[in-house]
């Protein structure tokens, strides 16, 4: 069962999925910070490239399995049209109300 979005922990985190979810770009950008990072399955990616091509363009979707580490880091049931779905953990560094990097990739 998943948890909803508006019940996640971190208010951040929320925003991010939230913003993923309703496909919403100029949401998801104003999460992140100017200089924001991001791995999947352990390489650095450039954000604008691979939001561009694994979320957007694709119809990503997050569907929350649970949180942990005061909701920093999510397990998720993650679709696109690309891959379908698949199991992946998510870990988030927030400085203030803004995501400074995410590391993403299969559980």
């Amino acid at each position: 069962m998943s948890i909803q979005t508006n019940r996640l922990s971190d208010p951040t985190v929320r925003a991010f999925v939230s913003a993923v979810n309703s496909n919403d770009r100029a949401a998801f950008q104003a999460v992140l910070t100017p200089d924001a990072t991001m791995s999947d399955d352990g390489s650095d990616r450039d954000i604008a490239d691979w939001t561009d091509r694994e979320v957007f363009s694709s119809n990503g979707h997050m569907d929350v399995e649970s949180e942990s580490d005061g909701g920093r880091t999510l397990l998720v049931s993650y679709r696109n049209d690309t891959w379908g779905e698949m199991r992946t953990k998510w870990r988030f560094t927030v400085d203030g109300d803004k995501v400074s990097r995410f590391e993403t990739g299969q559980a």
